[in-house]
């Protein structure tokens, strides 16, 4: 499998890297070995997680990802694996972490960080990334800035500093952000070259044939700034393996949990699944090899998230590796876009 490295950092990433998130609430631990253990045979050697993780985030399980994880670490090469997971911030209904102490300050990093070591079984994390923004931004499908949503925040500096002081203590490696605006990037590599402290070198954002929102601006800003894209949601919740196209099949996650996905349940975005998945199969592809082809094809992704809840999920996923798509079938993407622009940014 291919490597690229991963902004102005040290790391060389897969261009597959297994997401966890499911990890503790649709997979058990025997499962997620099982997916661990899949993915680095087949040459993936970059793995993503998160503190709140599995999702939907819950007291009750938060943090069994990277216990999960932590089991299977203990026992590989420690530097034959990269690994990714994040801090929660302010914000979202996750007020179980840390008492609700969520500010991106000193403080709280350091306690995140070394309480995700010790469930990671692990002395170091490769990328450790702010899950989302501590100030408030639209995010998460949200399109509009409201003003009246603005809250007051960590100063950036500070949250630099602390993320700093745990790359000097050698706890991780290097650091990125996630869920980030154009302004984010800019703003935050600004502040750490002012500062003469380590920048971010990646950015986590969702990106996929229904949600290009990072084509634009944000492209720009990752170039400019050296901060390459991890692309999560390459299959839009699985709106786009065409599995919902007519029914929700069983023990899918948008119908085990309630409001799940609502970020892919928009106007046109049925539409614009149904024109990908006759594009697919007219092309003598899976909807699924033609995604995810489409996500890796971009200049500024580094390394496609997948996540699987089977096995035989997983193995399509690996498989789409085989398939580059032609500039007609590029072409044809982009004549559905221009139809149904970003239905699910």
């Amino acid at each position: 499998m291919r490597t690229h490295q991963l902004g102005e950092s040290e790391l060389r990433v897969s261009e597959i890297c297994l997401g966890t998130m499911t990890f503790g609430q649709q997979n058990t631990l025997k499962e997620a070995h099982e997916q661990l253990d899949l993915a680095f045979e087949r040459g993936v050697n970059f793995l993503d997680a998160a503190e709140m993780y599995p999702v939907p985030a819950r007291a009750e399980t938060q943090g069994a990802t990277e216990s999960y994880i932590g089991e299977w670490l203990k026992d590989r090469v420690r530097d034959k694996v990269l690994v990714a997971t994040k801090i929660a911030g302010p914000g979202r209904p996750t007020d179980w972490v840390r008492g609700g102490a969520l500010s991106i300050n000193r403080k709280n990093v350091k306690q995140a960080v070394e309480d995700s070591l010790r469930r990671l079984r692990t002395d170091y994390v490769d990328l450790y990334q702010i899950h989302w923004p501590d100030r408030y931004v639209p995010q998460f499908g949200a399109t509009s800035y409201e003003l009246e949503s603005e809250r007051s925040s960590t100063p950036t500096a500070e949250q630099i500093q602390a993320i700093a002081e745990v790359i000097r203590e050698g706890k991780v490696r290097y650091w990125g952000l996630s869920n980030e605006t154009p302004w984010g990037i800019a703003e935050f590599s600004r502040v750490a070259a002012q500062l003469g402290l380590p920048k971010p070198v990646s950015i986590q954002n969702a990106y996929n044939l229904i949600n290009r929102h990072f084509d634009g601006h944000l492209a720009e800003a990752a170039r400019r700034e050296k901060v390459d894209l991890l692309a999560y949601s390459p299959l839009a919740f699985g709106f786009l393996t065409g599995k919902y196209v007519e029914t929700i099949p069983p023990n899918a996650r948008v119908g085990l949990f309630e409001n799940f996905g609502a970020r892919y349940r928009k106007p046109n975005v049925d539409e614009a699944v149904r024109e990908y998945v006759k594009l697919a199969r007219d092309s003598g592809l899976t909807p699924t090899q033609l995604a995810l082809a489409f996500v890796r094809s971009r200049w500024f992704v580094k390394s496609t998230i997948l996540g699987a809840t089977t096995i035989p999920q997983l193995k399509e996923n690996l498989d789409s590796l085989e398939v580059t798509l032609s500039p007609e079938v590029l072409a044809k993407v982009d004549a559905i876009h221009a139809r149904f622009p970003n239905p699910a940014p």
